[in-house]
């Protein structure tokens, strides 16, 4: 499916979380991709060049893309009205207005004429994408038994606990999945990846749950539905043939709107069935035409097999045979044992991506795989895939992603892609302008590329806004440089999709007043 291309207009519905700006800002509805205009904004650049960097620039946006980007004076600085006091200071939210113009960039008739000014505050990043996110386990950890071990067998057996109750309660399933994309696209999100269940348990709740909120949210963000097998094809080690689950996953598969097909292949009671699943995930995904995603390699076994070698010889022959569909992608989470591999290995792996082009990304799942991985060792090694050291040692482009949000497989951290970035400049020991650039295209870029967001035909993707490409962005109030921006990431900020202002967040905070010290200190007793 063509992601880059526009979800057609629907009315979205009033509710308490809907991260839209108020109704007297909002474009106007009647034209789905209205001119905006994003002023007096900083942007990302390939090269370090503070000439480049320090002015500041205007993106000119026209029916969904970017038309022009100019820079906003000779010296940026002096396009800003009214007083500034430095980056140490707080950032004046952008002010955003909405007019008719009647003409657009290269003499095209726009209609609506929408203008954000930064006001010289701010940097301009791609929009960031869930390569990896659980639309039906999200917020379920109050609906679990206690946790008393942590580890993943707890995890899968109080979930699927858990899980038992959604038939009977699909309005909660709704709703927890509601706030996920909502307050997902208040951090800056316009694509996700959501997976959703499919088993005996379940059946088909939550895959109609996900449909809904694609159709609810698809004026905001695209959710591209992946219904995904957690629980084993083959009932047992004696089995040759697949049993419900896969019936299930077959049928669920026909539904319109449906965009990946996925599995968790060390489930299996088997190696032998788990390159067997492997194969009937990737058959299936041919004969629908859907991108795959494997849950995959998740273990620090050194003894176990990579069975990211037997993925990459199936998706080779059917690519050979004419029997993959063009643009289809293949998407490897967590892929901890890939952690452990030699020199020679991870030459392998680059020559298999880079030279034959096969089209899987890694992604690394860095909440789930560190709260996870090496429980029973000594000296637990940071267990998740290396970021900016795939990229500056191999040319691997993978992407991060948050996985799980409040459940018993990852009970901590935030839903935002962008916290992911600090949180690998500490275990990746990754500080430099460099490194942190390669963890921001991690959450932008590279997550979009994992899940096919980039069509035959469509732009290079580049950090820096071109003409041409889709005008999806999120707007960083508080930080000024793409260091920054990994550093610690503006906690205000701007969402864009297809060139329309979809959500702004903001922080208020307050402390008392304090024109002059107090006489005396008050005393601690």
């Amino acid at each position: 499916m063509d992601i880059d291309a526009a979800d057609e207009n629907t009315k979205m519905p009033g509710h308490s979380a809907h991260p839209a700006p108020p109704s007297h800002s909002a474009p106007a509805a009647a034209d789905p991709y209205p001119t905006l205009v994003i002023r007096n904004v900083h942007l990302p650049f390939e090269s370090d060049d503070p000439t480049l960097a320090d002015p500041l620039y205007n993106v000119y946006c026209v029916a969904g893309r970017v038309d022009r980007v100019e820079l906003a004076t000779s010296n940026g600085s002096r396009s800003v009205s009214g007083t500034s006091s430095g980056r140490n200071s707080p950032a004046p939210p952008p002010e955003y207005h909405v007019g008719s113009s009647p003409r657009g960039g290269k003499g095209r008739s726009t209609g609506t004429h929408g203008e954000l000014d930064a006001q010289g505050r701010g940097i301009l990043l791609p929009a960031l994408c869930h390569a990896h996110i659980h639309l039906d386990k999200c917020f379920l950890l109050d609906q679990c038994d206690e946790l008393v071990t942590g580890n993943f067998a707890e995890a899968l057996r109080v979930t699927t606990k858990a899980k038992s109750k959604f038939p009977c309660d699909p309005d909660d399933l709704f709703d927890r999945g509601r706030k996920l994309i909502a307050q997902s696209i208040e951090c800056g999100v316009t694509l996700m990846r959501a997976h959703v269940e499919v088993d005996e348990t379940v059946h088909f709740v939550c895959v109609d749950a996900g449909l809904r909120l694609r159709k609810l949210f698809r004026d905001l963000c695209h959710v591209q539905i992946a219904v995904f097998a957690q629980d084993p094809l083959f009932t047992s080690a004696g089995d040759d043939r697949p049993g419900l689950n896969y019936v299930l996953l077959q049928s669920a598969l026909r539904r319109t709107g449906i965009e990946a097909v996925g599995s968790a292949p060390y489930v299996e009671p088997s190696v032998a069935h788990a390159k067997r699943n492997i194969e009937l995930i990737l058959d299936l995904a041919a004969e629908h035409g859907v991108h795959a995603d494997f849950h995959l390699d998740y273990n620090l076994d050194p003894s176990a097999e990579p069975l990211i070698w037997h993925l990459l010889a199936q998706l080779r022959q059917r690519i050979r045979a004419g029997r993959w569909r063009a643009g289809a992608h293949v998407c490897v989470g967590h892929a901890t044992r890939l952690t452990l591999f030699s020199p020679e290995e991870w030459h392998a792996l680059r020559s298999a991506l880079l030279d034959e082009r096969l089209p899987v990304t890694l992604v690394g799942l860095p909440p789930s795989d560190l709260y996870m991985m090496g429980r029973n060792m000594d000296h637990a090694p940071r267990g998740t895939l290396n970021i900016p050291r795939l990229a500056s040692e191999h040319n691997i482009r993978a992407a991060m992603a948050v996985n799980n949000v409040e459940n018993a497989f990852t009970p901590q951290g935030p839903i935002d892609p962008l916290a992911l970035c600090p949180m690998g400049v500490a275990i990746f020991q990754a500080g430099t302008k460099m490194d942190c650039r390669m963890l921001l295209e991690s959450v932008t870029l590279n997550a979009r590329l994992a899940i096919g967001g980039y069509h035959k035909g469509s732009h290079h993707p580049s950090i820096t806004p071109t003409p041409g490409s889709v005008a999806d962005f999120v707007l960083l109030h508080d930080n000024d440089t793409l260091h920054s921006a990994a550093l610690n990431p503006s906690f205000a900020r701007t969402t864009i999709r297809h060139g329309v202002m979809v959500a702004r967040r903001i922080q208020h905070s307050w402390i008392l007043p304090q024109k002059t010290p107090s006489p005396e200190p008050m005393s601690e007793d």
